[in-house]
């Protein structure tokens, strides 16, 4: 018997899945589902993904690791502006 595949939370922030970093159409989704407009998430996926990259070579992280950060970010800031606060 085989096992099904784990859906995209896997008890990751934001469902990026813990065995590696996600692709960059499953970093679009995220980035949806975190409040970015669907016209956009696949422009700053790529963006968000050579950013994090760069972070994971200036301090040592993993990529997933300066990814998950990025993303932190970018939710907090987007409940930010959808609180009014920016």
């Amino acid at each position: 018997m085989s096992r099904p595949e784990a859906p995209l939370s896997s008890g990751e922030p934001d469902g990026i899945p813990a065995a590696g970093s996600p692709s960059l159409e499953q970093l679009s989704v995220i980035l949806n589902r975190l409040g970015c407009p669907r016209e956009k998430c696949d422009e700053m996926a790529a963006q968000l993904n050579r950013r994090a990259h760069q972070l994971s070579e200036q301090t040592g992280r993993t990529h997933l690791a300066a990814l998950t950060h990025l993303l932190s970010l970018m939710r907090e800031g987007w409940a930010a502006r959808e609180r009014g606060l920016s």
